[in-house]
This record gives structure tokens, sequence and C-alpha cells, in this order.
């Protein structure tokens, strides 16, 4: 059975979500009740930490997409942060790597 573990931890600059294991149809809905649930400011960047993604599916990509809507609404900034090889390939394919700040690691 797939797994995912999501850490927060607070930083001048806003949060930093760590994701470990799987983001997919099974495990998105956590990361979007994690996201639903800060408080952003405007100017503050919440980052989201993939060094520990082993897998992510579209249903993955989509709850990164709502981090995106949810950060953005705050007048927030999002960035995924080290990135895994196979993920960034995934977020090219799609596009998202044009509509998001990417930083691989």
């Amino acid at each position: 059975m797939s797994q995912l573990n999501i850490t927060r931890h607070d930083t001048p600059d806003g949060p930093v979500l760590r994701l470990d294991g799987e983001l997919d149809y099974e495990h998105a809905a956590a990361l979007r009740r994690h996201v639903d649930r800060l408080v952003l400011q405007a100017g503050q960047c919440l980052v989201i930490d993939l060094s520990g993604l082993r897998f992510c599916d579209s249903t993955g990509i989509t709850a990164l997409l709502a981090a995106r809507q949810h950060a953005h609404a705050a007048g927030a900034d999002i960035a995924l942060d080290s990135v895994p090889a196979n993920t960034l390939r995934l977020l090219r394919v799609v596009g998202l790597d044009r509509i998001l700040t990417i930083r691989t690691g």
C-alpha cells in the first residue's frame, strides 16, 4: 500500500510542506486538506518540498495546481523544491514548468 507523509515547518518567508511517498489518487486529498488549512500572507511563498516524492499521477498534479490557486488567492507565491527527475519530466510534459517555480535538487 502506498503512503504519503506530509510534514510542515514555517520559515520567515512562508510555510514549507515536505512530501514523502506517493502523491496519487489515494493521497492527493491529504495534500489538498493541508494546503486548505494554511493561512498565507501576501508576499509569502509556499514551498512544497518534493525531495521524498516517489510517484505523482494526474490527481497529484491537480492537487499541486490547487495549492497554486490557494497561494495566489492569498497574494502569495508557490515553489516546488527538490523536484525528482521523474516528476520534473511529468511537470514539463503537462506544461507546469511554465507556471510554477521549480527548483531541482
